[in-house]
């Protein structure tokens, strides 16, 4: 009775939100791309065994699948970390009702047995065990091999929790999952042959399947534990206390009167927990290239690459940039009564961008090891984001008016706060252009016609600077009042 009552409050709450119909559009989208991903778990479900079976025919591919189920544990250990969104409830209220403590304890900790994360692990075994059993593997011990992966996949769900108090050992899982990749991919030690022994067990011996089944509890009752310590509304009541160390950052007085905005965005991002978030996944768009730079695919495709050189080097401004000026929707009101310039305003937000594109360059310059014409390519797209990229994304900065939380702790990748439909046409342009601008020449001339049309569009930005920033000026200044109404409104 008391599940149900607390389902009842949760749809409540979802649907009484203020917020419900604007981000409808947002839960659309992200529900069919949960559809899109389902579809691909069951189809690699159905398909894993015979792939496995082609590849490698002289050894048993459920042997197979098992040796390399490590690099799914940690991988969706580190998914899990970036994107899944823990379960949250208002205590307040509760604690005044006539509701145990362990209710509701429990109810947040199994609220996450329905969490996407767990049900795709599902779509993806459910159709292989049915492959398995169809190639007459015995059935009984094909259901206790699933019980045991189902286990895994519960047990790293509750892992997480504990994770995410600990960055250090979240840290530890990264460093292992790369290790492993690298020594695997370079020859030098597979760990999977060692690895697979236990997997295979759960099939093989059966009674294996009591250790995560064992682990499961366990890190359940962890969880109830750390829960029901902090259950308590004593910490919201007292103030928090912070230190801040106080930077000065005299270095940026160079820019002049730009200084002062420059100074009070590294300081929230430096202060503040989403923008921490954000400034660590812009780091990951360095590892981007490696997808695309790597693969014999993509070399016959150069057009790929062209998209590929603009992630490597735009990812401050990709996953900053477009949550301008969301970033200051706290303090919105107050800096728009001060005797401010938009223009200055703006143009310290696109010279931020610049540097973190400038920055990312430098980062990117191992890439050197897959050739020069790589690396060309990676400064052209560098060259296109400072001139042309970083206007577009200020451009859709003023048709964004969603607020921002700076110190939610929301995972950085799922968190839809300062997300709008808007941002999926203005993205267009960002990823349509610089392919367009490469393909043209290079399909009419040449691949270094490509690069240096690519180039040379951000060298035109740079030089029409003025003109784009008096655009987009007068939009932020004809949109000033909606988005001072629109930050104003609360979640």
């Amino acid at each position: 009775m008391t599940t149900k009552r607390f389902l009842s409050l949760e749809w409540k709450q979802f649907r009484r939100s203020s917020f419900f119909e604007k981000g409808l559009a947002i839960k659309i989208l992200m529900l069919l791309g949960a559809l899109y991903f389902a579809s691909l778990a069951i189809l690699a479900g159905t398909g894993v065994f015979f792939i496995f079976k082609k590849a490698i025919p002289d050894q048993d591919p459920f042997t197979l699948i098992n040796n390399y189920l490590i690099y799914w544990v940690l991988g969706d250990l580190t998914l899990r970390y970036f994107m899944q969104q823990l379960p949250v409830m208002n205590i307040k209220p509760m604690l005044l009702l006539p509701i145990k403590r362990q209710e509701v304890i429990r109810f947040l900790l199994l609220k996450t047995s329905f969490s996407f994360f767990n049900i795709l692990p599902l779509l993806f075994f459910i159709p292989l065990a049915v492959v398995l059993m169809v190639k007459a593997y015995n059935p009984v011990m094909v259901l206790i091999w699933f019980a045991g992966i189902l286990s895994i996949s519960f047990s790293i769900n509750f892992l997480n929790f504990i994770l995410n108090k600990n960055n250090t050992v979240f840290f530890v899982v990264i460093a292992l999952l790369s290790s492993f990749i690298g020594l695997h991919y370079f020859d030098v030690f597979d760990i999977t042959p060692y690895t697979g022994v236990f997997f295979n067990s759960f099939y093989k011996l059966g009674y294996t399947v009591l250790v995560p089944v064992a682990l499961v509890f366990l890190l359940f009752k962890m969880n109830y534990k750390l829960l029901r310590t902090n259950f308590y509304v004593d910490g919201a009541v007292q103030p928090k206390k912070q230190k801040f160390r106080n930077y000065n950052l005299e270095f940026l007085n160079r820019f002049g009167t730009l200084a002062t905005f420059l100074k009070n965005d590294v300081k929230m991002i430096t202060r503040n927990a989403r923008p921490k978030q954000v400034l660590l996944m812009s780091f990951l768009f360095l590892f981007y290239g490696l997808i695309f730079f790597t693969g014999d695919t993509y070399k016959d495709m150069p057009v790929f690459l062209a998209f590929a050189s603009v992630f490597v080097t735009g990812g401050f401004l990709i996953t900053f940039g477009q949550l301008v000026p969301s970033w200051d929707s706290e303090y919105y009101k107050l800096m728009m009564s001060q005797n401010i310039s938009y223009k200055q305003y703006l143009e310290s937000k696109w010279l931020l961008m610049a540097i973190g594109c400038a920055v990312s360059f430098v980062l990117s310059t191992p890439y050197i090891y897959f050739g020069w014409d790589i690396y060309a390519m990676i400064a052209a797209g560098a060259s296109f984001n400072i001139g042309l990229n970083s206007f577009i994304t200020l451009y859709g900065g003023a048709l964004n008016r969603v607020p921002i939380e700076l110190n939610q702790k929301a995972k950085a990748f799922s968190n839809t706060q300062g997300f709008n439909p808007t941002q999926l046409l203005i993205s267009l342009p960002k990823i349509l252009g610089p392919m367009l601008i490469f393909y043209v020449p290079y399909k009419l001339i040449s691949f270094d016609a490509g690069i240096i049309a690519l180039a040379l569009s951000g060298l035109l930005g740079l030089i029409f600077k003025s003109y784009f920033l008096k655009i987009i000026e007068s939009l932020y200044q004809k949109n000033k009042y909606k988005t001072i109404s629109a930050f104003s409104e609360k979640k």
